[in-house]
């Protein structure tokens, strides 16, 4: 049942915007503080101070305070010019991870260039190493306890924000579901309303009427935000609401349909005065492409050394559980459209796809032996691909290599699908650790991968991998 609240609610859920940036801010200058006294005192009063002797003796401990409520109030203004302040944020703890890193290390090198200049105080420079390495633990740890503090709170109920979904369409739905299932993303779903002509139904939410109807609805009703999902064809309704709802207090956020999505990196150029839109351009240029080389053949030369133990005992287990070769090897469609074979271990009974031809594996699917079930659970099946990584058939990170029949099946049904292939092939990818593994329509994955392939970095590659080891844990939809 949902109940449409008066004003109190709205002033609880401008109170908990005020406090979650209020409390974050408090662990920063906390966390900082901390961060200097530990360096302190691990510098001067413990076993590094016999490692690393001193030899100008203890400086006083008012230095590095005095210190500190600098470098507190530099991170604070770098943390707020990056928007890293604020309730609902929504981020994860990987990403917050990230900000935490490249902000402390940004201040880190500003503090230490006025440092130099500053020729009244000399600074030990372990103790400054020391200040970044816990200044990143616990600002980091106090900001996650936050963010945690503040799912709490929505899970109970509290400072949800009122909402409404403008169409019906499948994103639509999925959308209803992800709110109505996790109500740590801080919403309360009032119910829908569907453009002209459509009918479909969301469940679980009532449906409050056709499109137009909307605007006297946000009049009437503390609706704070409006989560927009209809097709293109359904974007002159769009307008007329938003020409309908000018001079009203809420925030409306529209869904992107798969052109506008894919169509993301749109940038201006001009050549001799001409201007040009540039719609597509190269996804790694010449230097990103040797550093992305260089990231995967270092971790996956490391990551072989330390799994081969690991990969001898499954190697043993797969032998031992069912008839067959160890290890399987099937081509499939790389970089620019180039087939290759990828190494797995086997996983299935030999020769599974003689009767049935290239189908793919599905929940409970009976060729799959005992010990193939927990390896494709665990992904530990995929191992063997260092060695793709290594001969540079593979990446660490890009869209999941396909066999050629399904490239060619899909390259004239989804838009912009062979564009997968203007990167190399990945064990992981941004796809998989968004929870779209095993026998998830292929065009939510294209729909990931492009997006990768635009925004590619090195530190997006990180974030991947890390979240890879959640996604490996879970194990979901891997089978």
């Amino acid at each position: 049942m949902y109940i449409f609240l008066g004003s109190g609610s709205l002033q609880m859920n401008r109170r908990n915007d005020f406090l979650i940036p209020l409390l974050t801010l408090l662990s920063d200058i906390i966390a900082t503080e901390a961060a200097f006294l530990i360096a302190y005192t691990l510098r001067f009063s413990s076993f590094f101070a016999s490692i690393f002797p001193i030899n100008t003796g203890v400086p006083p401990l008012s230095s590095y305070i005095y210190s500190s409520f600098v470098v507190a109030l530099l991170w604070i203004f770098l943390f707020q010019s990056n928007k890293l302040y604020g309730a609902r944020r929504r981020v994860y703890p990987v990403d917050e991870f990230f900000n935490v890193v490249k902000i402390i290390s940004t201040g880190m090198l500003i503090a230490m260039g006025v440092a130099f200049f500053y020729r009244g105080f000399s600074y030990s420079r372990l103790i400054i190493a020391l200040i970044w390495i816990f200044s990143i633990i616990l600002i980091f740890a106090g900001r996650w306890a936050v963010l945690s503090f503040e799912k709490r709170l929505y899970r109970r109920g509290e400072g949800l924000r009122l909402a409404v979904l403008i169409g019906n369409n499948e994103i639509a739905h999925r959308i209803a579901r992800e709110i109505v299932q996790k109500p740590e993303l801080g919403y309360q779903l009032v119910g829908y309303f569907t453009t002209h002509g459509s009918n479909s139904a969301i469940d679980a939410i009532p449906h409050l009427g056709a499109i137009d109807e909307a605007p006297d609805f946000f009049k009437k009703q503390l609706i704070e935000v409006a989560i927009i999902s209809i097709d293109t064809g359904d974007y002159p309704q769009l307008e007329e609401l938003l020409r309908q709802s000018a001079g009203l207090n809420i925030e409306f956020l529209l869904v992107p349909d798969l052109l506008e999505l894919m169509t993301t990196r749109v940038r201006i150029m001009e050549l001799e005065g001409i201007p040009l839109l540039r719609v597509k351009e190269i996804p790694l240029s010449s230097w990103g492409k040797i550093l992305k080389r260089s990231f995967d053949l270092v971790l996956a030369s490391l990551g072989l050394i330390l799994t081969a133990p690991i990969m001898a005992v499954i190697a043993l287990a797969v032998k031992l559980d069912s008839r067959g070769p160890v290890f399987y090897h099937q081509e499939r469609v790389g970089m620019d459209g180039k087939p290759f074979h990828v190494i797995k271990f086997r996983t299935m009974i030999a020769e599974a796809e003689k009767e049935t031809g290239p189908v793919w594996a599905k929940e409970n699917d009976p060729r799959v032996t005992r010990v193939g079930r927990f390896l494709r659970r665990s992904s530990l099946d995929e191992l063997p691909q260092l060695l793709n990584v290594i001969k540079g058939e593979m990446s660490l990170v890009g869209p999941r290599p396909e066999r050629s029949y399904f490239v060619e099946k899909f390259k004239d049904q989804i838009p912009k699908y062979l564009d997968r292939h203007r990167v190399k092939t990945g064990m992981t990818g941004w796809a998989q650790v968004n929870g779209l593994r095993g026998n998830v329509p292929i065009e939510e994955r294209t729909k990931y991968d492009i997006y990768y392939i635009e925004n590619w970095s090195l530190w997006f590659d990180i974030k991947i991998l890390l979240k890879t080891i959640i996604a490996v844990l879970t194990g979901k939809n891997a089978y």
